[in-house]
């Protein structure tokens, strides 16, 4: 595995040519997702998790037309190639894509590989693209989640548009098992959701009671209000085990639960401070283990805790 970047002066250059770089992390699910009342709009919270898409984008201005890695990533191919028509770039280069989210599982994999794409492109020709202006070209492609933002927001992801953002999680761990399947996400988003006022209301309560959770750092809180969203979900679309990951987080006094609500995914939530962390993780992966022939872990992603793990190099091929 050769570094894609060589550094000469101030530029970043491959082999002479411009080159920028860019990352998203991904998320495991939503904390919440469901329909405000007082508009009447879809929305979710994000989870955010220390898992990435990582973008490299090469230009090469002897070429008329962009070449993408891996080369079933027609939406990011589709993304860029709006991007540079619309600002007037040049249109030729080659765009490498590296992720460690699953695909179709309800990580936001789509959603971090396009916003990778947008910061690689912005990185290269050392050009501003506003957010505004990111969601539209976003919003071009597919509903996507809020994982442009650097932290958890309530997003509104059919428009592709903020709600609002919350803040910083507190240190999270998430054990979980994976149903199967595969989801899209676009047809997912098409499906009618029949909630009733009483329902919309109860997700502008439960909206409020997160934002609050958030802020104070409440991670009991955010727990609850996670496992009810699960819940409210069951409508929707149904997860094969939630009684079971319920009755589990029940017993190793987990936080609660989170599911990808358009996804395959669903675990415990974990706080890290706990002094009983070790044995807790070990517990639920014990009892997980019996549903499924892989438990997953995940980290929550923190501002503050990154360590520059959204702007490490991308690694791979070498153009």
């Amino acid at each position: 595995m050769q570094n894609l970047i060589v550094q000469a002066g101030q530029k970043k250059l491959v082999k002479g040519h411009k080159y920028g770089q860019g990352a998203a992390f991904g998320t495991f699910g939503e904390l919440l997702q469901g329909i405000r009342n007082e508009n009447d709009k879809d929305f979710l919270v994000t989870l955010p998790i220390a898992n990435f898409s990582r973008a490299a984008f090469t230009c090469i201005p002897t070429v008329n037309s962009l070449t993408i890695y891996p080369s079933n990533k027609l939406k990011s191919l589709n993304l860029a190639n709006n991007i540079l028509r619309h600002y007037g770039l040049p249109a030729g280069g080659h765009l490498y894509i590296q992720s460690n989210l699953p695909i179709g599982k309800g990580f936001a994999s789509s959603s971090a590989d396009l916003v990778a794409v947008i910061r690689a492109i912005s990185d290269c020709f050392q050009i501003h693209i506003p957010l505004e202006e990111a969601q539209n070209f976003l919003a071009e492609i597919e509903p996507t989640d809020g994982v442009m933002y650097d932290g958890v927001v309530s997003f509104y992801h059919r428009e592709v548009e903020l709600c609002k953002f919350i803040g910083q999680l507190p240190p999270l761990s998430i054990v979980g098992i994976d149903e199967g399947g595969i989801v899209d996400t676009v047809e997912f988003n098409k499906v009618p959701k029949n909630f009733s006022s009483m329902d919309k209301a109860y997700y502008e309560e439960l909206l409020k009671d997160l934002t609050k959770a958030i802020e104070n750092g409440d991670e009991g809180a955010i727990g609850k209000v996670s496992t009810t969203s699960a819940l409210m979900h069951q409508r929707i679309r149904p997860k094969r085990t939630l009684n079971q990951v319920v009755a589990i987080c029940e017993e190793v006094k987990g936080l609660g639960i989170a599911i990808a609500h358009s996804g395959t995914c669903i675990g415990i939530l974990l706080s890290n401070s706990d002094d009983q962390f070790h044995q807790k993780m070990a517990a639920a992966k014990e009892k997980l283990s019996k549903h499924s022939r892989e438990v997953m872990v995940y980290h929550s992603w923190n501002k503050s805790q990154d360590h520059g793990q959204t702007r490490e190099p991308i690694m791979g091929r070498s153009y």
